[in-house]
């Protein structure tokens, strides 16, 4: 078990210690407190430091506490995981408290400056501060202020041209100790006394990164915890920086942050995470890795001290993959055929995001120096990537249970291999049962699957843009079965041919109606507000072109007609085992 150090410290026994050193780490984010956050701070402690305005009614034993700070030991050095936000602030405080003494000779301010300095500089055996060494440091890759605040803390000036938080904080807490001095002249050493000497920390050093990750993880609630992919950027911007591309790696960096948190959206961890991890899956499948045990991302890429993030190809990858799925989700017409888009929009409302990591590893190992794919090779994938994916969802429920499969077809994917999953073809009566047995309720991801997939099936159906909202659409409406009885039992809603995708704007309106008084909403109509355009689903416009009425042999026969052309798809697909 690891072990934790925990011991409350005041300002002054945290900074003041003369072994103190902290260090903000590369894969930090920059400094982000800007005046808001300083006058809360302000606020904060000049209430508890000059209580009702009157510094006689503070209590020498009254405590404030400013939160913890969690660091682990790195070569004798404090690195900080949590807390640079707050620790900056302070010191950035305490620097504008110091230059606020000027001239002044006084025991007590001569006292006051003095634990300052301790604060903020190295002291010798006498108490005397080297004015150049000081007792953080920040390496934050991404930080282009950072000097601005070494060189605030090293000798307290702020010039016009620096535009930092650094620099507009600290021109903040100029001004409010302008203003204490103007207004309470008398009780002006106590503030920063009081700060240093009844102000708490919570200092919570580990024994090592991972452990102290975690620790932040669990307390912050507030702050957005390390990612993985902040590690993975310390490690990149140390390589690009021993080769003399560290301000090109910066801006790549940025860019492909930028992208990632406009296309990804997942759902634990964060878009650069996300990218980190469609790339892995490519590089598990070079390995030949087949194991259902996926590890840890950041277990994966710390393999032999980051070896593989220190591979020149790794990040171009990342990017190139990047772009591949920025495209996607634009429906790129110029990457992309319309069929391929269309089954890569089919592809979207799958019962998992298992498909993605499947078709990143094809991507990877299949495109050309320009980043394209040759279109029947990679239809063709895609075709049977969605049959199989949706009959396993039914035969084989569970994201865990498809790992298996798909896993070892990655691998034939990176050898250039067939990909057939001829280790799992789908016996055609068991499966046809398991389809006829299964009940595709709404709030199953494979039904909202298999009627996009028969959306599509249908051959006039135009390519839809991602950005619509579809909603599962009951034909024979429930409230319509509710009020009538008039089918033979309650199942009869939930099956698929009762079902179609349907824009969340027409199926608001439409939801109760009767099948013929649905049908205007489906084509379209002129409203007293003029023309409202109907649905974009060419199945359901036939369906309301060709009947009056919908009732239970009609969603019986369409159920039939789905299954059955899905199964054909399957057997296209050469994914049913021959007898």
């Amino acid at each position: 078990m690891s072990k934790l150090v925990v011991d409350q410290k005041t300002v002054y026994e945290l900074f003041g210690n003369k072994n103190a050193y902290f260090l903000i780490p590369d894969y930090q984010r920059p400094y982000a407190w800007d005046e808001v956050e300083c006058q809360t701070l302000w606020n904060d402690i000049f209430s508890f430091a000059i209580p009702e305005n009157d510094y006689s009614k503070f209590n020498n034993d009254d405590e404030y506490f400013l939160g913890p700070i969690v660091t682990f030991d790195n070569n004798n050095k404090k690195e900080v995981i949590d807390g640079q936000q707050r620790l900056t602030t302070l010191l950035l405080l305490l620097r504008a408290f110091y230059c606020s003494f000027g001239t002044m000779a006084d025991e007590n301010s001569l006292a006051t400056k003095q634990m300052i300095e301790a604060c903020i500089w190295k002291t010798n055996e006498f108490n005397k501060p080297d004015m150049n060494v000081l007792k953080i440091d920040s390496e934050v890759a991404s930080d282009e202020h950072k000097e601005e605040f070494l060189s605030i803390l090293k000798t307290g000036i702020v010039e016009d041209k620096m535009k930092s938080n650094y620099a507009v904080n600290y021109r903040f807490f100029q001004k409010k100790i302008e203003e204490f001095l103007h207004t309470y002249p008398t009780y002006y050493p106590y503030l920063p006394i009081r700060i240093m000497k009844n102000c708490i920390l919570l200092p919570i050093e580990a024994e090592s990164q991972d452990t102290a990750l975690r620790i932040f993880s669990t307390l912050n609630d507030r702050g957005k915890p390390l990612s993985d992919a902040d590690i993975f950027k310390a490690q990149l911007y140390k390589h690009y920086s021993l080769k003399g591309e560290k301000d090109t790696f910066i801006k790549r960096w940025k860019a492909l942050e930028s992208k990632c948190n406009e296309i990804y959206h997942p759902i634990s961890g964060t878009p650069m995470d996300e990218a980190f991890t469609r790339y892995m899956y490519y590089e598990r499948a070079k390995m030949g890795i087949k194991s259902s045990t996926t590890e840890a991302l950041r277990k994966f890429y710390e393999k032999d001290s980051y070896a593989l993030l220190k591979n020149d190809l790794t990040f171009d990858n990342i990017v190139d993959l990047t772009d591949f799925w920025e495209s996607v989700s634009k429906q790129d017409e110029e990457r992309f055929s319309d069929d391929v888009l269309k089954k890569l929009f089919i592809l979207n409302y799958a019962p998992n995001g298992m498909w993605t990591y499947f078709v990143s590893v094809y991507y990877l190992s299949n495109k050309d120096r320009g980043g394209l794919l040759e279109e029947g090779a990679f239809l063709s994938f895609l075709e049977k990537t969605i049959a199989f994916i949706w009959t396993y969802a039914v035969t084989n429920p569970g994201v865990n249970s498809l790992r298996t499969p798909v896993y070892a077809e990655m691998i034939s994917v990176v050898k250039h291999d067939n990909v057939d999953f001829a280790d799992y073809l789908f016996d055609e009566k068991t499966t046809r049962t398991s389809f006829d047995n299964y009940v595709f309720t709404n709030n199953r991801g494979i039904t909202k699957s298999m009627l996009t997939w028969w959306a599509y099936h249908n051959k006039d159906q135009s390519l839809i843009p991602l950005d619509t909202t579809l909603e599962i659409e009951h034909i024979y409406a429930k409230n319509r079965f509710e009020n009538e009885k008039s089918l033979s039992n309650a199942a009869v809603i939930e099956k698929l041919g009762n079902k179609s995708l349907l824009e969340k704007r027409i199926n608001i309106r439409a939801s109760d109606y009767r099948f013929n008084d649905k049908k205007k909403y489906y084509q379209g109509f002129e409203g007293s507000r003029g023309y409202k355009p109907g649905t974009c689903i060419s199945d359901l416009k036939c369906l309301a072109n060709a009947k009056e009425n919908f009732e239970e042999k009609d969603i019986n026969n369409r159920t039939k007609e789905i299954l059955d052309a899905f199964f054909e798809y399957l057997k296209s697909n050469s994914l049913i085992a021959l007898a």
